[in-house]
């Protein structure tokens, strides 16, 4: 017998299956609640098995994948940056991820400072003094990617878990 490898798993928009035939009365939707337990549970568990630093960055990495394959499937990249942006503040609300204003924008350079405010990672967290947004890095990383063809770097400066009431970013290309 002929022994075939395995091919490491690789997730694309297609993994998400039909939902419309697996769910036919509960639908494509969930409680914010049931997303945060998969959310915080996975993060637990993760932080048990490789540390905190180590799980923050499997999770930026996830939400990367994540904004890549969201932003292939979804999103019009042939726009130009305004119209691009306006696309992206549009399909996340239509997707209930959250509502992206921008607060500065230097096109020419791809630097931004944006918002995304009732996001599904921490909106109406507790206040723990720290940034827990480490998907959402990735996932704004990953849409930018795509879009404009090279790396992006995304750090979350504000969060609802420090305090404030908006997830504020900086996104900068990566040199």
């Amino acid at each position: 017998m002929i022994s075939q490898e395995k091919k490491p798993y690789s997730f694309e928009w297609k993994d998400l299956g039909d939902i419309t035939v697996g769910r036919p009365n509960l639908g494509q939707y969930t409680r914010v609640s049931v997303y945060r337990l998969m959310q915080f549970t996975l993060r637990s568990t993760l932080i048990k098995e490789f540390g905190e630093d180590r799980a923050n960055h499997l999770f930026s990495e996830s939400g990367k994948l994540a904004g890549i394959e969201f932003c292939k499937k979804i999103l019009n990249i042939e726009l130009k940056i305004n119209d691009f942006i306006a696309d992206l503040h549009q399909k996340l609300i239509d997707y209930s991820i959250g509502i992206l204003n921008i607060e500065k924008i230097d096109a020419e350079n791809m630097n931004f400072t944006l918002t995304v405010s009732e996001d599904l990672e921490c909106s109406g967290l507790p206040v723990y003094g720290e940034t827990v947004c480490d998907f959402d890095e990735g996932f704004i990383a990953g849409i930018f990617q795509v879009y404009a063809g090279k790396e992006f770097a995304v750090k979350e400066i504000d969060c609802w878990s420090t305090g404030d009431r908006t997830c504020r970013y900086t996104v900068n290309p990566i040199n």
